[in-house]
């Protein structure tokens, strides 16, 4: 989960193209910030948590309503954290009501961009991709908003479970029909701001497949420009499950999530994710 976040934090002051698609950037600078990306990633890790060598024993339906009360509750106490315009009506409504309103058929990128907690609590493939599409329903139920979910979830099962870059590229490309094919060279020059899992995941797949390491993965997904921390949460949250994550990193992360009730700060203990060399 810390991968997703710093991905989110470093790529934060680049979004709506405001880089210069280089690799060549300042990883952490003052306006450098954790946004939606970080907060809905929280929400749905601490809606799934389950103690080590526990099994989900809830229902799908109370799967979907956990996940959805969570958001609703990060979203209320982070109302200014930059989500979409639907999102936004979506916690609003769940505020007022006191219920989960219903999905309005998105294929945005939150689906995928919050799904990263999925990937290393199950013990299968079929469960990780089984609970990916539960979080995506509760807002994003169109089918491209799922299989964005269901195949960054997958990307990162599998990266944790030790499978070569190879093997992922071949499971993505033929589970999900995307196209991985295209270098980060001959994507960069026309891409632009586009904020659908159909632009965006199998993009940040690719900032993932080139990089060399955790910090060059991140440097990929900002070089493409676009909506920078998404691509740069969504490719560092596979990057975390096949890289080490330089403990300066994990510092900077901790002080860049600094809250007034370390809610950010609890659900990374909650995942095993600490603070490297602050003590």
């Amino acid at each position: 989960m810390i991968g997703a976040f710093l991905g989110d934090i470093i790529g934060s002051p680049y979004e709506f193209d405001r880089g210069d698609k280089s690799k060549d950037f300042p990883l952490f600078i003052k306006k450098s910030h954790f946004t939606d990306d970080t907060l809905m990633t929280a929400a749905v890790g601490e809606a799934l948590y389950i103690k080590p060598g526990e099994k989900e024993t809830r229902s799908d339906d109370e799967i979907r309503q956990e996940v959805a009360k969570a958001m609703i509750k990060w979203g209320q106490r982070y109302i200014n954290a930059g989500y979409g315009a639907k999102f936004s009506r979506w916690i609003l409504k769940g505020a007022f009501t006191g219920k989960v309103p219903e999905p309005y058929g998105s294929f945005g990128n939150g689906s995928a961009m919050r799904v990263s907690p999925v990937g290393w609590l199950y013990d299968s493939l079929e469960e990780t991709r089984r609970i990916a599409r539960l979080t995506a329903e509760v807002t994003h139920n169109h089918p491209e908003g799922i299989k964005g979910a269901e195949a960054v979830a997958s990307a990162i099962f599998m990266a944790r479970k030790g499978e070569s870059k190879e093997a992922i590229k071949a499971y993505i490309e033929s589970e999900f029909e995307y196209d991985l094919s295209r270098t980060l060279d001959e994507i960069r020059p026309r891409y632009h701001h586009v904020e659908t899992c159909q632009e965006t995941v199998p993009e940040a797949i690719t900032a993932f497949l080139e990089g060399e390491d955790f910090e060059d993965v991140v440097r990929c997904a900002v070089s493409l420009g676009g909506d920078a921390d998404t691509l740069a949460c969504i490719a560092a949250s596979i990057a975390e499950a096949f890289y080490p994550i330089p403990e300066q990193f994990k510092i900077e992360c901790y002080r860049r999530t600094e809250t007034t009730s370390g809610d950010l700060h609890k659900v990374l203990k909650m995942f095993g994710e600490e603070r490297g060399g602050l003590r």
